[in-house]
């Protein structure tokens, strides 16, 4: 591991204009790209004391063998030229893009003689304008099927156009007006290229004016008794109308923008991206990204919409609706005006129909995330090398099989909980979860609440409880010094680690520094939803026992409700909230209850919510 000391640039070496800077290791590939508006401020900082780093950023500065940069005209400029280098790049510490799917666009090929409109996945081509994304191929088809019937235009492979330009026979879309056949001189270059741009203009949101064209088209038809022709266009339209209307109207006002949901936890992002056009969902995409740098919400959002729209300028709408304005909102904005050519605009929406569709891209974006998580705790390679990597990273003589992690809840220091959760193959295994009633008076001395649990769950061995291969418990160093000696009090060896959520470090008994394990290692995403999973279950016991110390309390005051009558009631309902819910008649039924202590059962309870 380097020292960043012996790479330190010399005193007022680095410039104090915007620029970018890279680090590189010492097998000369570069790890890190960032940008600055002074470079000298931004740089100097990573040469800091390491007690003042992020444990990600001192991993990266020690793993770095020197630095340079590149100055430029403005902030602008920097956001550009970070993005460029990242792609060419793909440095290992900064922010790693990745999409959970390859989507299928519409495309046409506006690079050719007679344009195709087609399917296509992957990188996009110069010269080839996309539509989408669509969640399935035969969307796209279907959309496709029903607009040849009003925009003709050519859809056949090279090879099916070269056969029939040799033969001079169009192929059956030809015979059936599903194609104008460019390839055998039924139209011009120029009369093909008219129909492939009212196809593209539909496509873009322009449909309603399609629509009412050929509906006023067909009045005038109609009105010069030229039925056949009114027939066709009153087809044309009904297809038009019928193609528009698979995708939802979201927005009365007709509007053509993006909005982009975000859903963020310790190791990854999600985004789910909605293209809107015309007032109508045209497409929708969502994506996962690996957080390996220290970053904020607002910066993350900043680098996501440059992966979305830093090199497609033929993506960017005017509008894009975010839930949080991107750090470097104004240079952002400026950089995307110009890739457009037209002004773009960074939006946070505040109210109505706009505000309300941005919590349901948030939603998606949950769901993103969400479906990801699964997939990789379902996997049986991410188990098995999320497992491997935490016996390599935590010096285990064996795989930790079965996995232990301890949780203590409270709040102010009262109705204090633990919660052990057991994770076995890293799955849940939720028979042998427990829950434990501080019984000593500690206040907020969670170092002393472990120590107990850990008492109690090892004391009596033979509760049908394995021992763990793995004892994790939710803090850090002092968390883990107590459960070590706990179980030093008990004459046991059981290794012991910990995971402190507020950096996300790993601590061990007897070491002053913690492991810090890649962001985007299985090790480190196993341990964190072990230990997120103990979390949940101390909440949710904490708040079923103060439910129930809250119900005894509000119950206290109520005359003729002695301890056995208490007692049956919550047995009956368990917690405040199921009594409130609870009907008058539905309490009057209790053995020794009536109407009349019911009304005062539920006076008392309205009175102490």
């Amino acid at each position: 591991m380097a020292d960043p000391q012996t790479y330190k640039p010399l005193p007022g070496s680095i410039p104090t204009q915007p620029g970018v800077y890279r680090f590189w290791d010492d097998k000369d590939r570069i790890i890190y790209v960032g940008k600055a508006l002074s470079l000298r401020q931004r740089v100097s900082s990573y040469f800091q004391s390491p007690l003042q780093l992020h444990p990600r950023t001192y991993s990266m500065v020690h793993t770095a063998v020197r630095v340079d940069w590149v100055v430029v005209a403005s902030e602008t400029e920097a956001l550009s030229l970070e993005y460029t280098w990242i792609k060419e790049f793909s440095p290992r510490f900064n922010v790693r893009f990745r999409d959970d799917k390859s989507y299928p666009y519409l495309a046409i090929t506006l690079n050719e003689e007679f344009p195709r409109v087609t399917v296509m996945r992957g990188d996009r081509r110069r010269g080839v304008k996309y539509f989408g994304p669509y969640p399935h191929a035969w969307a796209i088809r279907e959309t496709v099927d029903l607009l040849l019937r009003v925009f003709p235009m050519r859809s056949c492979a090279p090879g099916v156009f070269r056969d029939a330009q040799r033969t001079g026979r169009a192929c059956l879309l030809g015979y059936i007006d599903r194609c104008a056949a460019p390839c055998t001189g039924r139209v011009t270059p120029a009369e093909h290229r008219e129909i492939v741009n009212h196809f593209a203009q539909y496509m873009s949101g322009d449909g309603q004016r399609f629509i009412d064209l050929l509906t006023s088209e067909m009045s005038q038809a109609s009105n010069a008794q030229d039925y056949e022709r009114a027939a066709r266009l009153r087809d044309q339209v009904n297809t038009l109308v019928a193609a528009l209307e698979r995708n939802a109207l979201v927005f009365a006002d007709r509007g053509s923008f993006d909005i982009l949901g975000f859903a963020f936890d310790e190791v990854q992002s999600a985004v789910a991206l909605f293209h809107i056009r015309d007032g109508r969902i045209r497409g929708q995409r969502g994506f996962v990204v690996d957080q390996v740098e220290d970053v904020s919400q607002a910066e993350m959002i900043e680098k996501l919409l440059m992966q979305v729209y830093g090199a497609k300028s033929e993506d960017l709408p005017a509008e894009i609706l975010v839930p949080q304005s991107p750090s470097n909102l104004a240079a952002m904005e400026v950089l995307f005006s110009e890739l457009r050519g037209s002004q773009v605009r960074i939006k946070v929406p505040q109210r109505g129909s706009k505000a309300k569709f941005q919590e349901t891209a948030d939603h998606n974006a949950a769901d993103v995330l969400r479906v990801q998580t699964m997939k990789r705790s379902t996997d049986l390679t991410a188990r098995s090398e999320a497992l491997r990597q935490i016996q390599e990273a935590l010096s285990l003589s064996s795989t930790p099989y079965r996995i232990e992690c301890i949780d203590i809840s409270n709040v102010s220091g009262t109705n204090i909980v633990g919660s052990l959760v057991v994770f076995e193959d890293a799955l849940a295994l939720k028979r042998d979860y427990r829950s434990y009633g501080i019984r000593g008076d500690y206040g907020t001395d969670d170092t002393a609440s472990v120590r107990e649990v850990v008492s109690r769950r090892f004391t009596n061995l033979t509760t049908g409880l394995d021992i763990p291969d793995l004892l994790l418990v939710d803090g850090g160093q002092p968390q883990v010094a107590a459960a070590a000696q706990a179980l030093r009090d008990l004459e046991l060896a059981v290794p012991v680690a910990g995971l402190a959520k507020r950096l996300e470090e790993v601590w061990l008994p007897n070491s002053n520094f913690p492991l810090i394990l890649p962001r985007t290692s299985e090790a480190l995403f196993l341990l964190q939803r072990i230990r997120d999973e103990a979390h949940r279950s101390a909440i949710g016991f904490h708040r079923k026992k103060r439910s129930k110390a809250m119900l005894v309390s509000a119950l206290d005051a109520v005359p003729g409700l002695g301890p056995v009558r208490r007692r049956r009631l919550m047995q009956t309902f368990g917690d405040v909230r199921r009594v409130q819910a609870a009907t008058l008649d539905e309490i009057a039924a209790l053995p020794g209850f009536g109407m009349a202590l019911a009304e005062q059962v539920r006076k008392a309870l309205d009175a102490s919510t």
